[in-house]
């Protein structure tokens, strides 16, 4: 467009402010109102390159709103992590993460104060503290989740988490058993948790997979454990049952048949009756708790003579370990571990219940070999205590 004068009228305008420095102003795209920069600028020449950036990204359409970030973080975060859809316990953990490590640090400012210098101070202060590195990464992840979500609302336009190698850590190798050492484990355990440990080992199944089973869920005749749910505890102590993370989760896991007398002595002795009764259960006949399983855990391992450092999901390690040794290949392990591919497509695509037959039987040739007792108790009935 022409002015009066038969010259092109510039995009914006400078001019000198009484402090000496330079203001660009401009043309809100959106609103048509006159605005100035965000900042201002020493030069002349400065604001001029200044301004003809901001004409450029108006032109390509890549113009924000330099006010759109100034909404309030922990506004803007509470309503981010209200309105996701997440599951009980991992919503219970994201508002912790939320609450103890990243509102204390930019919560009062607005979205746009996040920058890539501000979220490496913070991190580097996380791990300085002496917050564990697994915690500094979950914290990361949630922050670059939030940020990523303010991106597509147009608050910002890029995502100032960018340090690389920040969404992960390298996870030390755990203990892996022996078939004997196991079986010293289970042996070492009360009377009513030894399958509990031998299920863990040979079937891979986790903590909370085991504490959800049901009596329907044993089946003799096969020689299968059915995973439907998985048991979850929240901070305040209250259990419940929830479907598992992908439909992978979902599986029938066949069990060695030198485990059937084990299987058949525990449900005879300690499971809850009925068909809906819980496989373990407390000695009290409540429900199954890691905070009441831990001691004796702890008292077996230290008994079994086995590494101070074994976690009973190390079990669940072991038997992927013992699994790859007896021949399953990688989509057979995940199938049997309950774990989803990268790929969709791996999903819906199951081994036979063949395969796994022969995995269970090769498992059950390393108990035999292994010196593993597999009758239902290596004594008498009576439970320890």
């Amino acid at each position: 467009m022409a002015n009066k004068k038969g010259r092109r009228r510039d995009f914006g305008s400078v001019r000198q402010l009484p402090s000496g420095r330079w203001q660009v102003r401009y043309r809100d795209p959106e609103t048509g109102q006159l605005r100035p920069a965000e900042k201002t600028y020493p030069t002349k020449t400065d604001a001029q390159v200044a301004l003809t950036h901001i004409e450029s990204d108006i032109t390509r359409g890549q113009w924000a709103d330099p006010d759109a970030g100034a909404v309030n973080f922990q506004e803007y975060a509470t309503a981010w992590l209200r309105d996701r859809k997440l599951a009980d316990r991992t919503r219970e953990r994201n508002e912790s993460v939320m609450r103890l490590h990243i509102l204390p640090t930019f919560g009062t400012g607005s979205v746009a104060d996040v920058t890539t210098a501000r979220v490496r101070s913070w991190r580097g202060k996380l791990l300085a503290a002496g917050l564990g590195e697994p915690t500094v990464v979950k914290a990361y992840q949630l922050l670059r989740a939030l940020m990523n979500t303010a991106v597509d609302d147009e608050l910002i336009r890029r995502n100032p988490c960018r340090i690389k190698g920040a969404d992960r850590y390298d996870v030390p190798e755990r203990p892996v058993l022996t078939v004997a050492e196991v079986f010293a484990v289970a042996d070492s355990m009360a009377r009513r948790y030894r399958l509990l440990v031998l299920l863990a080992a040979f079937t891979t199944l986790r903590f909370g997979e085991l504490a959800a089973l049901r009596r329907r869920d044993i089946d003799l005749e096969g020689l299968t454990v059915t995973v439907r749910r998985a048991q979850a505890e929240l901070q305040d102590g209250r259990l419940f049952d929830k479907a598992p993370k992908s439909a992978a989760g979902v599986r029938s896991v066949s069990f060695p048949a030198e485990l059937l007398d084990a299987v058949t002595h525990h449900m005879e002795h300690f499971a809850a009756p009925g068909r809906e009764g819980h496989v373990f259960v407390g000695p009290q006949g409540g429900q199954l708790r890691r905070s009441n399983f831990r001691d004796d855990w702890v008292k077996a391992r230290k008994a079994a003579g086995v590494t101070a450092e074994l976690h009973f999901h190390d079990l669940r390690h072991t038997g992927n370990t013992l699994a790859s040794t007896a021949g399953a290949s990688t989509r057979e392990l995940m199938t049997r571990m309950g774990h989803s591919s990268s790929r969709a497509a791996l999903i819906y695509q199951h081994m036979t219940s063949d395969r796994d037959r022969a995995i269970a039987d090769s498992l059950g040739a390393m108990i035999r070999g292994g010196g593993g007792v597999a009758s239902g108790s290596p004594g008498d009935d009576a439970e320890r205590t």
